[in-house]
C-alpha cells in the first residue's frame, strides 16, 4: 500500500510540473508569436488533460479486486495510455493545420532570445521527469506512468530540434522557417501518439508481452529442477501491474498430488520474484513415454528409453501446445 501511495504522489508531481511547462511555454508563445513554440504549448495541454486521466486510472487500478474484476482495474492503464495517444494526434493535427496556413500568410516574430530560453528550460525538465517516469513505470510495470514518461521525452527531444530552429530563424530572419519546424514537429507528434495507442490496444487485446515471456522462459530454463520435465502452452496477460501466467509443466506421472504441488510452487515462486504481483496458473501433466529421451532423471524407476539431451526452452517453443521430445534437441 505505501508503494501505491508513492506512486500516486509522483503521479501528481508530474501533474503539477506539466502544469508549470504548459504555463513557461505560453508566455514564450505570448512573447514570440511562434507557430513552432505554440506547437509545443498546445501539446502541453495535452500534457496536463493526460496527466489528469493518469492520476485518476492509476487510482483505479490499485482498487482491490472485487466480484464484478476478478482480475483487478489494471485493464484502466490501457484505456489511459489509448485516450493520450489519441488526444496527441488532435494536438498534432491542430499544429500542422495552422502552420500550413501561416506558411502562406507568415509572421514576424518577436523577443525570440525569450522564447528559445524558456523552451531550453520546459524541455530540459520534460526530458529528466520522462526519462524518471518511464524507469519507474517499467520497475512496477506500469503501463500509464511508460506511456506518459516516453511521452515527455519525446517533447524533450521536440524541444532540442525547436531550438535548434529558433536559433535558425533568429540569425537568417527567414520566418517562414517557424511553420515548416511546427508542421515537422506535428508530423512526430502524431507518429509518437501512434506508438501509444499502438501499444496500449496491444495490452488490451492480450498481445503477448515478449520482454515479460522472455524474462519467464530464461528464469526457469536457469533453475529448473530435473523434474521439470517441460515446460509448454505458455500464455501471459498484464492487468496493469499484475501479470497473469498460464503453463502447462511435465512432471513424472508417479509424484504425488503434495509432491506435485511443491514442485509447481517452487515453479511459483521463481517466476513472482520477476515481477510485482502474479498470478501463475500452471496445469500439471503426466510423462508419457516420448518425455524419456528429454528428462534429465538419472534414477527414474520407470524410464523407457535413455536420456539422450536437455532441450533448450525458448520462448517460441514454450508457447507451442505440445510436449518437447528428442525432436527438439538442438
Amino acid at each position: 500500500m505505501a508503494k501505491d501511495q508513492k506512486i500516486l504522489s509522483f503521479q501528481k508531481t508530474i501533474l503539477a510540473v506539466g502544469v508549470l511547462l504548459m504555463i513557461i511555454k505560453f508566455i514564450a508563445f505570448y512573447f514570440t508569436g511562434s507557430n513552432a513554440i505554440l506547437s509545443d504549448s498546445l501539446e502541453s495541454i495535452v500534457n496536463v488533460l493526460t496527466g489528469g486521466f493518469a492520476l485518476y486510472s492509476l487510482y483505479l487500478a490499485q482498487q482491490p479486486r472485487d466480484l464484478n474484476h476478478p482480475y483487478g482495474h489494471g485493464k484502466i492503464e490501457f484505456i489511459s495510455a489509448s485516450i493520450e495517444g489519441t488526444l496527441i494526434i488532435i494536438a498534432g493535427l491542430m499544429i500542422i493545420g495552422k502552420s500550413v496556413y501561416n506558411l502562406f500568410v507568415p509572421q514576424e516574430l518577436n523577443d525570440l532570445t525569450i522564447g528559445i530560453w524558456l523552451t531550453v528550460i520546459a524541455g530540459t525538465v520534460n526530458g529528466i521527469m520522462g526519462k524518471i517516469s518511464e524507469l519507474k513505470g517499467k520497475q512496477i510495470q506500469s503501463p500509464t506512468l511508460v506511456a506518459a514518461g516516453r511521452h515527455l521525452f519525446s517533447d524533450f527531444l521536440s524541444s532540442i530540434g525547436l531550438v535548434l530552429g529558433l536559433l535558425l530563424i533568429y540569425f537568417t530572419k527567414i520566418y517562414w522557417i517557424d511553420s515548416a519546424i511546427a508542421i515537422v514537429f506535428g508530423l512526430i507528434i502524431i507518429f509518437s501518439g501512434y506508438k501509444v495507442i499502438r501499444h496500449s490496444v496491444g495490452g488490451l487485446m492480450d498481445e503477448a508481452d515478449e520482454d515479460v515471456l522472455e524474462s519467464i522462459v530464461n528464469t526457469l530454463d536457469k533453475n529448473r529442477r530435473d523434474k521439470w520435465i517441460d515446460v509448454h502452452n505458455l500464455r501471459t496477460q498484464r492487468f496493469g501491474h499484475l501479470v497473469h501466467v498460464d503453463a502447462h509443466v511435465t512432471l513424472p506421472y508417479y509424484l504425488t498430488l503434495k509432491e506435485s504441488h511443491e514442485e509447481l510452487k517452487i515453479m511459483d515462486d521463481l517466476i513472482s520474484r520477476q515481477f510485482r504481483e502474479t498470478e501463475f496458473f500452471i496445469h500439471a501433466d503426466p510423462c508419457i513415454p516420448t518425455s524419456c529421451p528429454v528428462c534429465r532423471i538419472s534414477d527414474c524407476p520407470v524410464r523407457h528409453a535413455p536420456y539422450q539431451g536437455t532441450v533448450i526452452w525458448k520462448v517460441q517453443d514454450t508457447l507451442k501446445n505440445r510436449k518437447h521430445t528428442v525432436k527438439d534437441l538442438d
